[in-house]
C-alpha cells in the first residue's frame, strides 16, 4: 500500500495481522502470523495482544491465536467434494471429517458420489464446473479418466485436490502407497518367520487394477518389504487379483474361487485396503482354513482394529492412515490454495503399522466409543 499523509501505519499493520487469518477456525502462532503479515515478531506480538484485548482476536491454547471476525478478504468459499464411494468405511470417515471441518471453517461443501464409476466421475466433474465451485476435492480411482477430469477443471480454471490417486495438475493428498505397502510387507515377513519358521506356500495379492500402478504400489511395496524381511520370499508363488475397486463382495467371490481351485497351506495375503482384507479373511473362515492364512490390510479401519483385538486373529496387521485427521487438513489446504499461499504439490499422510500388540495403544478410545450412552437420572 502506498503511504499517504493521512494513513495510520499502526492500523495498516493491525489489518495485516487480521488478514493473516484465512478463517475464524484457523489457529496460528506468533511465528506464522509474523510471516504472513510481513512484520517483525516484536511488532506482531504487541498487535496480537492488543487485538485480543479489543476482542478482534482470541487466544487458543498457550501460543495460538484465532480470529473472532470474518474479514472481507476471506470470503465464504464453495468447495466441491466427490467421494470415491459411500460403500468404503475409509471414505465415510473422510467424508464425515470434511463435513465437520468445512462447517467449522465457514465453507460451503457440495458433495457428490463417484460410485467407483469413471462415467459418473466425469459427470460429477462437469457438475462442479457448471456449479462454478471455487475448488474441487476429488476422490476417484479410475486412472483412464484422470486426464479428462483434470482438463475440465483446468479449462474452467478451478484448482483441485486429488485424494488417493494423483491427477495431472492437482495437488495430491493421501498415502505414500509404496511406503505403506512396504511397512506391511516387512511385518508380514517377520510374522512368517516367527509363526511359520519362515515357510510360506503362496502370496495372494488383492489389488485395484483400475487405478493402474498408483494404488497397486501398495502391493509392490508389500512384495518388496516381504523380500527384505523374509529370505525365501522370492521363491513364493504370487497370485494377483483385481478386486473391482476394492469392494468386499467382489473380493469375497475371488478368494472363494481361489480356495476352491487350489490346495491352500500357509498363504500370505497382501490386501490393497481393509475391506478386501476382511473379505479374504471371511473366505478363509468359511472354508475352514483360517489357520492357513496371514493377512496384511491397509487403512487401519475400525473393523480391522476390532478384528485384530480377537485372540489369534489372522488379520496380523494393517497400516493406519488416520483418515479421521483428513478433514481439517484438507479444508485448510483448500483455503491455502484459494488464498494463494504456497503449498507443496504432494502432501503425504503419516503411516503406522497396527498389530494385535499395539492397536490398543494407538487407538485407546475404540472401546469407549462402542459403549452405549449412559442414562441420566
Amino acid at each position: 500500500m502506498r503511504k499517504r499523509s493521512y494513513t495510520v501505519q499502526a492500523v495498516v499493520r493491525a489489518v495485516a495481522v487480521l488478514n493473516a487469518f484465512s478463517s475464524t477456525s484457523e489457529v496460528l502462532d506468533l511465528h506464522v502470523v509474523a510471516g504472513r503479515a510481513r512484520l517483525n515478531r516484536g511488532t506482531t506480538f504487541r498487535l496480537l495482544e492488543t487485538l485480543v484485548e479489543t476482542g478482534l482476536l482470541e487466544r487458543a491454547g498457550k501460543q495460538g491465536y484465532r480470529s473472532s471476525i470474518q474479514t472481507t478478504k476471506s470470503r465464504r468459499f464453495r468447495l466441491g467434494y466427490a467421494s470415491q464411494s459411500n460403500l468404503l468405511p475409509f471414505t465415510t470417515v473422510v467424508t464425515d471429517g470434511l463435513i465437520t471441518a468445512a462447517s467449522a471453517a465457514n465453507v460451503d461443501l457440495l458433495i457428490l458420489n463417484n460410485k467407483f464409476s469413471s462415467r459418473i466421475a466425469l459427470q460429477n466433474a462437469e457438475t462442479f464446473v457448471s456449479e462454478n465451485v471455487d475448488l474441487v476435492i476429488d476422490s476417484q480411482i479410475n486412472l483412464n479418466v484422470a486426464a479428462q477430469i483434470a482438463a475440465k477443471f483446468s479449462d474452467a480454471r478451478i484448482p483441485f485436490i486429488a485424494l488417493d490417486i494423483p491427477h495431472p495438475g492437482a495437488v495430491y493428498f493421501g498415502a505414500d502407497n509404496y511406503k505403506a505397502g512396504r511397512l506391511a510387507g516387512r511385518y508380514l515377513g517377520k510374522w512368517t518367520i516367527k509363526h511359520w519358521k519362515g515357510q510360506a506356500e503362496q502370496l495372494i495379492l488383492l489389488g485395484v487394477d483400475a487405478a493402474g500402478p498408483l494404488l497397486n504400489a501398495r502391493l509392490t511395496g508389500i512384495v518388496d518389504g516381504l523380500a527384505e524381511a523374509l529370505p525365501s520370499a522370492a521363491a513364493i508363488p504370487h497370485h494377483h487379483y483385481d478386486t473391482k475397486g476394492g469392494q468386499f463382495e467382489a473380493t469375497l467371490d475371488l478368494v472363494r474361487k481361489h480356495l476352491r481351485r487350489r490346495k491352500v497351506e500357509r498363504a500370505l495375503v497382501g490386501a490393497v485396503n481393509d475391506t478386501t482384507a476382511m473379505a479374504a479373511l471371511q473366505a478363509f473362515r468359511e472354508a475352514g482354513l483360517e489357520r492357513e492364512c496371514a493377512i496384511a490390510g491397509q487403512d487401519g479401519s475400525p473393523l480391522a482394529r476390532e478384528e485384530m483385538r480377537r485372540p489369534s486373529s489372522r488379520l496380523v496387521c494393517s497400516v493406519a492412515y488416520f483418515p479421521e485427521t483428513y478433514g481439517v487438513r484438507i479444508i485448510q489446504l483448500a483455503l491455502d490454495i484459494l488464498n494463494r499461499k504456497q503449498v507443496s504439490p504432494a502432501i503425504f499422510v503419516e503411516h503406522e503399522v497396527l498389530t494385535p500388540d499395539n492397536v490398543n495403544k494407538v487407538y485407546p478410545n475404540d472401546a469407549w466409543m462402542k459403549l452405549p450412552p449412559r442414562r441420566l437420572g
